[in-house]
C-alpha cells in the first residue's frame, strides 16, 4: 500500500487517465476525492471504489469558486489533503488560422490557470504533511502537432509552471510538484475523436510504427502506474521534473525518410 493514509484529488477523474489514477490511487491504499463533469461516469467510479474511500465532487474546475470548493470538500470529507493530480483538460484542434482568442482564453483557463488555482487553494494543506502536486501534461508541450496549437501553447505553459513551482513551493513549504507528459493514450476520449473523423473501427490495429514502436498505444493504467511513484513517499526529494511517457525519445527523434505516411 504505497499511498496508504493520503487523500488524493484527482480532476477530470471520471474518465480515462484520470480514471484509471484514482483506481490506482485506491488500491494502494489513497482516499480520493474524484472532480469531473460526468455524473453518471462518477457515481459509477465512486460506488466501484467504496464511499468510504471515494467521494465524487462534480464542477467545472474554470468557475473561480470550484478550487477552494474541491479542498474544502477534501477537508470535510476525509480531514486532510495530501495530494493534488491535475489532470483535466480541454482538448480541440487549432492551428495558426482557426485558432481564435477565445479559444485560447477557454483552453489556458482550463488546462493552465484552473491547475494553477486548485494548486494555490490547496498550498496550505499541502505543507502540513508535505504533500505534492502532479500534473498531467502532454508531449506536445515540447512542440505540439501543427493542428494541435492552442492545447500545445497551454501544455507548454503548464511544464512551465511546474518547474517553477517545484522548485519555490518544495524550498518554502516542503510541498513538491512534479508533471507526467503522457503520449499517445487509448482512451474513451481518443476513440470518440476517431469516430468523428471518420475513422474505421480498426484504426487501432493499424497505427503506423513509427508512433506506435511496441505495436499498440499507451494505456491509461500505463500512466496510472507511473503517477503513484510521483504520488508516493518513494518519490523522497524529487521536484520540479517533467517526465515523458512515451514509447520512443520524443526530443531528437531523427525519423527515418518514407517512415512517415502521406496524409
Amino acid at each position: 500500500m504505497r499511498l496508504a493514509g493520503k487523500v488524493i484529488l484527482v480532476t477530470g477523474g471520471c474518465t480515462g487517465i484520470g480514471r484509471a489514477i484514482a483506481q490506482r490511487c485506491s488500491a494502494e491504499g489513497a482516499k480520493v476525492v474524484v472532480n469531473g463533469l460526468e455524473d453518471d461516469l462518477g457515481e459509477k467510479l465512486v460506488q466501484q471504489l467504496g464511499r468510504e474511500k471515494a467521494t465524487l465532487c462534480l464542477a467545472d474546475i474554470t468557475r473561480p469558486e470550484v478550487p477552494d470548493q474541491l479542498v474544502q470538500g477534501a477537508l470535510q470529507t476525509f480531514g486532510r489533503l495530501d495530494g493534488v493530480v491535475n489532470n483535466a483538460a480541454y482538448i480541440d484542434f487549432s492551428n495558426i488560422k482557426t485558432t481564435t482568442s477565445s479559444l485560447l482564453h477557454r483552453m489556458f483557463d482550463t488546462n493552465t490557470v484552473a491547475p494553477f488555482s486548485i494548486i494555490q487553494a490547496a498550498l496550505p494543506y499541502l505543507s502540513l504533511g508535505r504533500g505534492c502536486v502532479l500534473n498531467i501534461g502532454s508531449v506536445n508541450a515540447w512542440c505540439g502537432d501543427p493542428n494541435l496549437l492552442a492545447y500545445s501553447l497551454s501544455k507548454g505553459a503548464l511544464m512551465t509552471m511546474t518547474r517553477n513551482l517545484g522548485d519555490v513551493l518544495f524550498r518554502e513549504y516542503g510541498v513538491r510538484v512534479n508533471q507526467i507528459n503522457p503520449g499517445w493514450v487509448l482512451t474513451g476520449k481518443e476513440k470518440e475523436i476517431k469516430r468523428r473523423e471518420g475513422a474505421s473501427d480498426q484504426w487501432v490495429d493499424e497505427v503506423p510504427s513509427v508512433f506506435a514502436p511496441a505495436g499498440r498505444l499507451l494505456a491509461p493504467e500505463e500512466i496510472a502506474a507511473a503517477a503513484v511513484y510521483w504520488l508516493s513517499d518513494e518519490c523522497g526529494p524529487v521536484s520540479g521534473q517533467v517526465v515523458d511517457l512515451e514509447q520512443y525519445p520524443f526530443i531528437g527523434r531523427n525519423l527515418p525518410k518514407n517512415s512517415i505516411p502521406n496524409p
